[in-house]
């Protein structure tokens, strides 16, 4: 399995010293970073939109084993009982109706070690699709809104250690 850098950057348009820089950051400042809104205005919105009927069905029959694996071999506690919220969250974030910082709260119990353990196992959820452009455009995406997930538990992980 891929580590969690290389597998940002084989999905995202990012050199390892842009990565470096973005992962050393606070939040707030990746939020309004030119390289993340690049990496999130370069997906195409309209591929998105038209292949969620596939995500869905990926993560519908992916996103069980997924979970348990999360619980049993990861430790996570709090995770969810069916493929429903994600799928939902995954839809809203593509219509513009969820938000990164929701996306940021939703995670903020799931330990960081768990976290970045997880992100290229659940990105490489989407090998399976046939059509290269769609199962490329997924990852991107869902690497993206990772790298958020991974920039927010590390300053989190800063945030308690300093106190």
């Amino acid at each position: 399995m891929q580590s969690l850098i290389s597998t940002f950057k084989h999905h995202l348009n990012l050199s390892q010293s842009q990565l470096d820089a973005i992962l050393s950051k606070p939040l707030t400042e990746v939020l309004k970073s030119s390289e993340l809104n690049q990496e999130l205005g370069s997906l195409d919105s309209n591929l998105l939109k038209e292949t969620l009927p596939t995500a869905g069905t990926v993560l519908a029959k992916e996103l069980p084993p997924f979970y348990n694996w999360l619980k049993n071999e990861l430790g996570v506690k709090r995770v969810p009982d069916s493929p429903d919220h994600t799928t939902t969250w995954v839809i809203g974030f593509v219509h513009n109706r969820e938000s990164l910082t929701s996306l940021v709260d939703l995670h903020r119990p799931v330990p960081r070690a768990a976290l970045e353990a997880s992100i290229p196992r659940l990105i490489a959820l989407f090998d399976g699709v046939e059509n290269a452009q769609v199962r490329q455009e997924w990852q991107k995406a869902i690497a993206a809104l990772c790298l958020v997930l991974v920039v927010a538990a590390r300053e989190q992980d800063k945030l308690t250690v300093a106190v």
